[in-house]
């Protein structure tokens, strides 16, 4: 037997409407009041659903670079005219100290100058995310920090310390979240609530999860863009695929609805292998020679990675001057809109052409991208394939330790106490793809099987001999995960703005985890790469007490985060 066809999916913050022009029934002074810091791609992946659904009121923006910032303003805030005094910062800095005395004027003075901020998206660089979200802390205000949260270890533990200690001190806590939209994309969603809530499989027994990262988006950001070494970013398991390891412990480690008591299912122990395989000197085709930029290579014309083919033709003479072109050269389609396609592209060229050499000081060659040179030359070191293996035990729970025993074969899978069983997920993270930040994968449980991708959900039920497929709508980045996301948010800060819901419900209810629960995944990451690293299995338990526990207790704090 085999049924195919649609099948409710759960509700979700709807994709916003076009028309930024459309209105709700909240009242203008209870909308959230939002500052976004960093006016690129991300900063503009969270604006727009925020302003097109008219939940939230972008308020401000903080932005070095006066052209982002001016056409962010345009676009969300002050439109043709000249910005508010509170509305343009050129720093996270200057905002902070706007903030500081604004409130000072108004306690002491009484004096109202603006309406304030109630809630801040941290859409900087990675590196930049630890040092902003510690200084606005104590502020109190609601943060959202894209991710990763940090690039450090030590970092990660430094910001749950700050928000501990800033929350105490104001005797109130606030609201935080991490950019991990796949909590908040309609497929994993839809996946989640299959596979805990409605158990069409049973117990999962195992996980295979891919993210095919794609070789024209890998290149770009992990070989010649921000984010190919190590020491200047991370490893490209956090800064890719921090979502899917999050993802993996949402499904098999959080509990099933987010207002449960029950405690996580922990793993046990992980083996993680990788590196960087393929970007590397040793493959550079001979016909390259000794160049190093892809506009003075001889092979130029017939290379598969040529700059010149991958950003002006297929993109700048396609008409796209978006993304990835504007990574290259911000202000493009000013210049295409002002002087022409011809002198666009002399621009980018001119981009493109920039190399360094060996007289070249390191750290000027580490501190930027290089979007022409050979992808075989390039000084990038992160991995672009990696197998992570995370197991769990057998974990009762204190309500089903008494029922120790499993079923015997060919009882009833049913009824089988609730409880934790025994797990494993595999993970592959893959740049060689043609399909870009695309997810996909097969579960196995006790009484059936999940198969899925970024469309589509096949659950197939042993006992049957049934399938019923799912189809999940297309709905923007990330499976509609970034503009879930946003709205969630924003749409929590409303809740408690007005006093409807305490921070803690809003959190639960919304963000759909605690703040223990998204940095625990992201710790996590760090585990799976001391264990390729080190070439070794690690347990979960012993590495936590050596490398988070020890550090928590020498700041003082004593939280059950484990």
């Amino acid at each position: 037997m085999r049924r195919t066809g649609p099948v409710a999916a759960p509700v979700l913050p709807p994709s916003p409407p076009k028309s930024p022009l459309s209105h709700t029934s909240i009242p203008l002074e209870t909308k959230p009041r939002i500052l976004i810091i960093g006016a690129g791609y991300r900063g503009y992946s969270y604006a727009e659903p925020i302003h097109s659904s008219d939940e939230g009121i972008i308020a401000a923006v903080a932005e070095p670079s006066a052209f982002k910032r001016q056409a962010f303003g345009e676009r969300f805030i002050w439109g043709k005219s000249e910005p508010l005094e509170g509305q343009a910062f050129s720093s996270w800095e200057d905002f902070i100290s706007y903030e500081v005395q604004r409130r000072k004027l108004q306690r002491t003075t009484g004096t109202v100058t603006d309406p304030g901020i109630d809630a801040v998206f941290v859409c900087l660089l990675d590196e930049l995310h630890a040092t902003v979200v510690q200084a606005l802390a104590p502020l109190g205000l609601h943060i959202m920090c894209e991710k990763p949260l940090a690039t450090r270890l030590d970092d990660i533990i430094g910001i749950y310390a700050t928000l501990l200690q800033s929350w105490e001190t104001l005797q109130c806590q606030a609201l935080f979240a991490v950019g991990l939209v796949l909590r908040h994309s309609l497929p994993q969603v839809l996946l989640r609530k299959l596979l805990r809530e409605d158990k069409v499989i049973g117990d999962v027994v195992s996980v295979e999860h891919t993210e095919a990262v794609g070789w024209k988006h890998f290149e770009h950001c992990y070989v010649r863009g921000p984010w190919r070494r190590e020491s200047r970013s991370a490893p490209s398991l956090l800064t890719k695929s921090c979502h899917d390891i999050d993802l993996l412990f949402w499904l098999l480690s959080s509990p099933a609805l987010p207002s449960s008591s029950e405690p996580p299912h922990l793993p046990s122990k992980v083996t993680s292998s990788g590196r960087l395989h393929f970007y590397r000197q040793a493959n550079k085709p001979a016909g390259a020679g000794k160049a190093t930029n892809c506009l003075s290579c001889p092979i130029e014309t017939t290379c598969q990675y040529s700059a010149k083919s991958l950003y002006l033709h297929q993109h700048l003479r396609a008409g796209n001057s978006n993304r990835p072109v504007n990574a290259i050269v911000p202000d493009i389609e000013e210049v295409v809109r002002n002087q022409g396609l011809s002198s666009a592209a002399k621009r980018l060229l001119g981009v493109l052409g920039e190399d360094y050499n060996e007289s070249t000081p390191a750290d000027e060659v580490s501190r930027r991208p290089w979007y022409g040179r050979c992808v075989w030359e390039s000084d990038n070191d992160v991995c672009d394939d990696q197998m992570v293996t995370i197991e769990w035990d057998d974990d009762p729970l204190p309500s089903s330790r008494s029922q120790t025993k499993a079923p015997s074969t060919g009882g009833n899978l049913d009824a089988r106490p609730e409880s934790r069983f025994a797990k494993i997920a595999h993970f592959h993270l893959v740049a060689l793809t043609e399909a870009i930040s695309t997810r996909r994968g097969r579960i196995s449980g006790t009484t059936g099987e999940i198969v899925y991708d970024s469309d589509t959900i096949r659950v197939n039920d042993f006992r049957s001999g049934s399938e019923v497929v799912y189809k999940t709508p297309s709905v923007g980045h990330h499976g509609g995960g970034d503009d879930g996301l946003a709205l969630s948010f924003v749409r929590a800060v409303g809740k408690v703005k007005r006093g409807e819901m305490s921070s803690k419900e809003a959190q639960s209810t919304f963000l759909k985890s605690s703040v223990e629960e998204l940095l625990r995944s992201h710790l996590a990451v760090f585990w799976n790469e001391d264990s390729r690293k080190g070439g070794t299995a690690l347990k979960w338990q012993d590495w936590w007490t050596r490398e988070v526990g020890i550090k928590l207790k020498e700041r003082g704090l004593t939280s059950t985060f484990i």
